[in-house]
C-alpha cells in the first residue's frame, strides 16, 4: 500500500468523524431550540392573547363563569366589557325560597344597567311565579331609557307572575321600552297585563320594523286593540293571540295590499270553565280572503275545551295547518276536521272517550292530502283502521305516535302483526309507544 492511498483513507476516515461531530453537534442544538420552544408554549401570558379570540370563548361561557375570568388580567376585562359580548341577554329572575333555577347576580344586573344598557338588543327575562321577580323585571324595563331593543321576550317559567302586578306598574315598565326602541323586531309578551293603549304607543314607535308579535292570554287587549296593530304594522309576518282577539276585520287587516303575507298565525282557543265563555264564528269569506293573500301561512290552533263548547268550529273550510286538541274531543268533531281542514299538515289529539276513531282517521287520510305527523293520547282505533290510515297516508308521515294500549286487535291483525304491517307500509322501521310503569 503505497503512502498516497494510505492518506488519503486518512482523510475519508477524519471526514466521516468529523460529519458525525458536526451532526452531533446539530442534533443537539435542535434539541435545545425544541426545548426553549416548548418551555415557552409552557410560560405562555394567556393576557396577551388576541381580544378577538377570548371574545369567541366569552361567548360560549356562562355568565357567572365569563364574570370570574375577566378578573385574571386587565385584557380580559376590558373584552368582558365589549359591546359585542352584551348584545343578547338574559335575566335570569328566580327567588332562591321558592325556584331552585339560577339567577341573575343582582350586583351584576347593576353592573349591565351602568356599563351596558346602551348595548342591549335582544333580551329576555325568565321570571319565576313569584310576584318579587316580576316586579324585578319591570324594574330592570324601567331603566333600559338608553337602549334600543330589537327583540324583547318576557317568559313565566311557571305560573304567570307578571299577572299579578299592578297594571299601571306593568304599563309604564313596558312603555319605556316602546318609546325609546325606535326598530323592535320581535315582541313575546304572553300572559302580561298589557292593554290598548300600551300597544299604541308601540304601533307609534316601531311599527315599520315589529314582524313578530307573540300576545297569548292578555286580557286587557281588545280585538280593537289587536287590529291597531295590525292596521299599522304591515311588515307583521308572525301573529300569535286568543281567539277572543280574532275577528274578521282582524284577517281582512292582514288580507290588505299594504300587509306582507303573513307566515305563522297561532291561535289559542281556551275555555277555564265549561258553558261561561261563548265562542264567536269567523265567516267563511274572511278565511278565503286571509289564504288567497298569504296561501303558504301555517295557521296553528291550539284546543282547550270542553265538547259542548266545540259547536262554533268545524262548520266550513278553515286553512288550520295544525291543530292540537288537549282536552278530549268526539268522534263527531274529529269527522269534521277530516271534512273542513284539507290544508292539515300535524294533528295531536289527547283524546276521545271510548269510542273507536276508524271511520274519523280514514276520512282524514282521504281528504288531508298534507298530512305529515299525527299523535293519538288515549284514542282508541281497530288494527285494521289504522294499518288503513297508514296505507293510505304512505311514506308522508314523518311523525307517527300512537299507544299500544289504545290499538285495538281484530281479525285481521293482532298487536304482533301491526309493527311490520305499519313499518311496510311507511318505509321505516315502526313501534306503537309504550305507557311507562313507574
Amino acid at each position: 500500500m503505497n503512502k498516497f492511498t494510505t492518506t488519503f483513507r486518512g482523510m475519508k476516515r477524519g471526514g466521516r468523524d468529523s460529519d458525525h461531530n458536526l451532526s452531533e453537534e446539530g442534533t443537539a442544538e435542535k434539541s435545545k431550540k425544541l426545548r426553549t420552544t416548548n418551555e415557552q408554549s409552557q410560560t405562555c401570558d394567556w393576557g396577551n392573547l388576541l381580544q378577538d379570540i377570548i371574545l369567541q370563548v366569552f361567548k360560549y361561557l356562562p355568565l357567572l363563569d365569563r364574570a370570574h375570568a375577566s378578573q385574571v388580567c386587565r385584557n380580559w376585562n376590558q373584552v368582558f366589557h365589549m359591546p359585542d359580548l352584551w348584545r343578547c341577554f338574559e335575566f335570569e329572575l328566580n327567588q332562591p325560597a321558592t325556584s331552585y333555577l339560577k339567577a341573575t347576580h343582582p350586583e351584576l344586573i347593576k353592573q349591565i344597567i351602568k356599563r351596558h344598557s346602551n348595548h342591549l338588543q335582544y333580551v329576555s327575562f325568565k321570571v319565576d311565579s313569584s310576584k318579587e321577580s316580576a316586579e324585578a323585571a319591570c324594574d330592570i324595563l324601567s331603566q333600559l331609557v338608553n337602549c334600543s331593543l330589537k327583540t324583547l321576550g318576557l317568559i313565566s317559567t311557571a305560573r304567570p307572575s307578571f299577572m299579578d302586578l299592578p297594571k299601571s306598574h306593568f304599563i309604564s315598565a313596558l312603555t319605556v321600552v316602546f318609546v325609546n326602541s325606535k326598530s323592535l323586531s320581535s315582541l313575546k309578551i304572553d300572559d302580561t297585563p298589557v292593554d290598548d293603549p300600551s300597544l299604541k304607543v308601540l304601533v307609534a314607535n316601531n311599527s315599520d320594523t315589529l314582524k313578530l308579535l307573540k300576545m297569548s292570554s292578555c286580557p286587557h287587549v281588545s280585538p280593537a286593540g289587536i287590529l291597531c296593530v295590525a292596521d299599522q304594522c304591515h311588515g307583521l309576518r308572525e301573529l300569535a293571540l286568543n281567539y277572543h282577539l280574532l275577528s274578521d276585520e282582524l284577517l281582512l287587516a292582514l288580507s290588505s295590499e299594504k300587509h306582507v303575507r303573513l307566515e305563522h298565525l297561532r291561535i289559542d282557543v281556551v275555555s277555564e270553565n265549561p258553558g261561561q265563555t261563548h265562542f264567536h264564528t269567523i265567516q267563511k269569506s274572511s278565511w278565503d280572503a286571509f289564504i288567497r293573500h298569504s296561501p303558504k301561512v301555517n295557521l296553528v290552533m291550539y284546543f282547550f275545551l270542553y265538547e259542548e263548547e266545540f259547536d262554533p268550529f268545524f262548520r266550513y273550510e278553515i286553512p288550520a295547518t295544525h291543530l292540537y286538541f288537549g282536552r278530549s274531543v268526539s268522534k263527531d268533531v274529529l269527522g269534521r276536521v277530516g271534512m273542513t281542514c284539507p290544508r292539515l299538515v300535524e294533528l295531536v289529539v289527547c283524546a276521545n272517550g271510548l269510542r273507536p276513531l276508524d271511520e274519523e282517521l280514514i276520512r282524514i287520510a282521504e281528504r288531508c292530502k298534507n298530512l305529515s305527523a299525527i299523535g293519538l293520547g288515549e284514542c282508541e282505533v281497530s288494527c285494521s283502521a289504522f294499518v288503513e290510515f297508514v296505507k293510505m297516508c304512505g311514506g308522508r308521515l314523518s311523525q307517527l305516535s300512537i299507544m299500544e294500549e289504545v290499538l285495538i286487535p281484530d281479525q285481521k291483525y293482532s298487536l304482533e302483526q301491526i309493527h311490520w304491517e305499519v313499518s311496510k307500509h311507511l318505509g321505516r322501521v315502526w313501534f306503537p309507544d309504550m305507557m311507562p310503569t313507574w
